[in-house]
């Protein structure tokens, strides 16, 4: 295990370690924004594959692999993915780790979300069940402490990660101890337990009021409501121009990211909602406004 200063660095040092230019890696489609631009920026060759509802679409990975795709590593975000709120099912997760062992790729399982889960069954990690040593799993405790505490860690073969760990000593001798030290005392008090308690009961709540706002204000658009985590993937209908549905709203004070951000290519006809940030009083009015500016762009009035 290394500690590192919260997951995005555990992910840019596994990737210096792991991806030269021209390396194929595999993403899911969508996924998160800063994934994509720091695997572009180190040259490497990204392929995405569709997600699901219940995670990354297996069978069209095997089918690429079967085609003589050969990538160094596959980056997942099982748990209620960013952007679009997705879990990763059971049989796809003894699925992946199938394929990773048959094609000897390295499956990182990028997990920041793990512990917010308000409904649904928890499921194993892939590392707890790989047997391979093909797993590397990173988290973070700025999803359960606060943002700002910038503390992660990286789990993966002993080997691999003694590899890392020089590579992050020569890049900043250590993390910062001070936001190690505020997070063990949050975990040995029993802090972090009740905080979570807290945050999942509030997620929840947000969850049931943006769904419900949804299909009353906006009831063309589809989206599955998310068993935890922070996001929302909502899809409009086709032509509809999502750069303009994010000014139109941005005019009505409402902040969306656009769906185009997350992907390599299409995706103008959809959006990430993030209620982590907003109470429940403030979701129902900031749909409405949202669905004022969908149909402002179509040219359409908005439903009664």
């Amino acid at each position: 295990m290394l500690v590192t200063n919260g997951s995005m660095q555990a992910d840019a040092f596994l990737f210096d370690q792991l991806v030269a230019d021209g390396d194929a890696v595999i993403v899911e489609r969508p996924t998160y924004d800063r994934t994509l631009l720091s695997l572009r920026g180190r040259g490497a060759d990204v392929r995405a594959v569709e997600l699901e509802p219940d995670g990354i679409d297996v069978s069209g990975l095997a089918n690429l692999l079967a085609d003589g795709l050969s990538p160094k590593l596959a980056h997942i975000i099982p748990n209620f993915q960013n952007p679009a709120g997705y879990t990763l099912s059971r049989d796809k997760r003894d699925a992946l780790l199938d394929l990773a062992r048959d094609h000897d790729f390295v499956i990182f399982e990028d997990d920041p979300y793990v512990a917010l889960r308000f409904s649904g069954e928890t499921l194993p990690t892939m590392l707890s069940l790989d047997r391979d040593e093909k797993v590397v799993y990173a988290s973070s405790f700025s999803k359960t402490v606060c943002p700002g505490i910038r503390v992660g860690y990286l789990v993966g073969p002993a080997e691999l990660i003694a590899a890392i760990a020089k590579r992050a000593t020569n890049t900043y001798i250590s993390p910062n101890m001070v936001a190690q030290s505020i997070v063990h005392e949050f975990c040995v008090s029993g802090a972090i337990e009740r905080s979570i308690e807290t945050v999942k009961a509030a997620l929840a709540e947000r969850v049931e009021a943006l769904s419900d706002a949804l299909t009353r204000h906006l009831p063309e658009a589809r989206f599955t409501p998310p068993q935890g985590g922070y996001f929302m993937w909502v899809t409009l209908p086709e032509g509809s121009d999502v750069d303009a549905i994010f000014s139109a709203a941005q005019d009505r004070g409402v902040a969306i990211v656009k769906g185009t951000d997350f992907l390599l290519e299409g995706g103008r006809n959809t959006l990430r909602l993030a209620y982590s940030g907003v109470t429940v009083d403030q979701i129902d009015e900031g749909v409405r406004r949202l669905a004022d500016a969908v149909h402002a762009v179509a040219g359409e009035p908005a439903p009664a």
